[in-house]
């Protein structure tokens, strides 16, 4: 069974027991419960697909904050021929490990 969720404006296909990196959550703590209410779609095991307009209204996805980390540096460039100018900029996106502990039927 998996679900594809909403959440930070970006959606996530997720299934039970897996990981899913998702943008920082700010107000959770390593070890909290995350629910997302906002669930698209669900695949069950028997082949039967829910689909939301545009959410689900009775499912619930719950899952357990693993660690908040930085992803990997990307590097950025802006060049400008003939001007003898460039600029260098590098950035680490903050994310959220999160633990999928169960999709639910309310």
């Amino acid at each position: 069974m998996y679900a594809v969720i909403a959440d930070s404006g970006r959606q996530y296909k997720v299934e039970e027991g897996k990981y899913v990196y998702t943008e920082k959550q700010k107000d959770k703590q390593p070890g909290d419960e995350i629910l997302f209410e906002r669930v698209m779609l669900v695949k069950k095991d028997d082949g039967e697909v829910l689909i939301g307009k545009p959410y689900l209204q009775n499912v619930v996805v719950k899952g357990k904050v693993i660690e908040h980390k930085k992803a990997r540096k990307i590097r950025g460039m802006k060049f400008r021929p003939r001007k003898n100018s460039k600029t260098v900029e590098n950035h680490r996106q903050w994310y959220t490990a999160v633990m999928i502990e169960k999709i639910e039927f309310r």
